[in-house]
């Protein structure tokens, strides 16, 4: 698979990271790392609680699962806590799955949707990237 193209990536966006538990995790980053919880959301289709802390023109974005039916829930079963996705913001995020499934690329979502902080996100299948999970995102700044 080749994509012939100058980079459509503007940066990263975020790093999802998979959380047992918030309170227990939060410590780390507001006091050994200085960071400040920004906002939390609660995305109640995907099932996760998300707090999200600047670092940068980037953000980490803690993932706690809401219910043992969360996707976050059953990654943290398999895999066990840490990093779960990299976000890349993009620009004309439905042309650029467009491009990449032309190219060969499977997505997880063949469509946009809405993630959080009403951003449009797509995940690139990860059995193609040496199973990291990379999100394609547009939109609203988070």
């Amino acid at each position: 698979m080749e994509v012939k193209h100058e980079s459509f990536i503007k940066h990263v966006a975020h790093i999802g990271i998979a959380v047992r538990n918030m309170e227990e995790t939060l410590p780390f980053y507001i006091q050994v790392l200085g960071l400040q919880v920004e906002q939390l959301e609660i995305l109640e289709k995907e099932q996760v609680l998300i707090a999200f802390l600047s670092v940068g023109n980037s953000y980490l974005e803690l993932l706690l699962p809401t219910t043992t039916t969360s996707t976050i829930y059953q990654f943290i079963e398999k895999h066990g806590e840490g990093i779960h996705h990299i976000a890349l913001e993009v620009e004309s995020l439905s042309e650029r799955i467009i491009q990449l499934n032309q190219a060969g690329l499977p997505f997880i979502d063949e469509e946009p949707r809405y993630g959080a902080k009403e951003k449009m996100v797509a995940f690139i299948h990860p059995k193609v990237t040496n199973g990291v999970l990379f999100e394609l995102c547009e939109g609203r700044k988070i």
